[in-house]
């Protein structure tokens, strides 16, 4: 625990529909890649918890599942009920959008905005972004909608001072406090947690769009050992079909799975790591309650 505690501390949310940048937001505010990222949708599963603290404040950033509008399977509810959860329990939330780009599925996660508590709203993309002079307009539409504290465009991938005003105007609305985690903690999820999540990233980066969102990463074993960590991952599908794709031509798609999973493990852990992946089925999982609770999801 630190010995001079920030003067101010505080959780905050970052919500939005799928694939607005949230995970990359949060990697970028601390500083360390905690939620893995993709740009396929669903990749953000649980409520990932992202500590920042420096000398005069510790920010407790949630993120969160994008906000599921289509197929309601039982895991997309639960992912739906870790957002409505995580708005009531924070003293600020990040609404994020993409920049000039508002639907029907912001629209939903609008709908459930605290009125009780400083929304900030994040224009993400900016990079993207053209003609800045759009960028003015699309902002006081946006506040038409909704009572926000503040406004911040911003490019989470490429960072910058950007992300500083942001964390600024953040500060405003935190309580005083004492701090919560200590000054080198960057999240609250345990290393077999984060085990099982790179593997699922390398998942949704190296397959088709026809399996990652059938997929579900168990770790079955986590040994440490001196400077090695031994870890076990068994790779769940939905259907007997989907093995062979996610195998993949002589094992090679998911022997490249495995290497890159292990790389970011080793950079993750700061360690060795030895790691063993394979695949097995447990079909209708996605929509049994207690299969999904098994998996770890809330």
């Amino acid at each position: 625990m630190s010995e001079t505690p920030p003067v101010k501390v505080g959780y905050i949310a970052i919500v939005g529909r799928p694939n607005v940048g949230k995970s990359t937001l949060l990697n970028h505010l601390i500083g360390q890649k905690v939620s893995i990222t993709s740009r396929k949708a669903q990749t953000t599963r649980h409520r990932i918890t992202g500590i920042r603290t420096d000398a005069e404040t510790q920010y407790i950033f949630v993120d969160t599942p994008g906000f599921q509008t289509q197929h309601q399977s039982a895991l997309n509810r639960v992912m739906n009920r870790t957002v409505t959860q995580a708005l009531s329990d924070v003293d600020v939330v990040l609404f994020v959008v993409e920049a000039l780009r508002f639907d029907e599925r912001d629209e939903k996660v609008l709908a459930l905005l605290p009125r009780d508590q400083p929304v900030l709203l994040v224009l993400n993309k900016i990079d993207r972004v053209n003609d800045k002079e759009k960028l003015l307009p699309f902002i006081e539409k946006m506040s038409s909608l909704f009572p926000f504290a503040a406004s911040v465009p911003l490019s989470a991938r490429k960072g910058g001072s950007q992300l500083d005003q942001l964390l600024a105007e953040i500060r405003r609305y935190l309580p005083e406090g004492t701090a919560v985690y200590g000054d080198e903690e960057i999240t609250d999820r345990s290393e077999r947690f984060l085990a099982a999540e790179i593997v699922r990233e390398k998942i949704f980066r190296l397959s088709g769009d026809e399996v990652p969102y059938s997929v579900s990463v168990e770790i079955e074993k986590f040994e440490t050992i001196g400077n090695l960590r031994r870890i076990f991952a068994a790779v769940i599908v939905d259907r007997e079909s989907q093995k062979p794709i996610l195998i993949g031509n002589k094992g090679e798609r998911l022997k490249e799975i495995g290497t890159q999973a292990r790389k970011d493990m080793e950079k993750l852990f700061d360690s060795k790591v030895y790691l063993e992946v394979w695949v097995k089925v447990k079909g209708g999982w996605a929509d049994d309650e207690r299969a999904l609770k098994s998996l770890g999801y809330e």
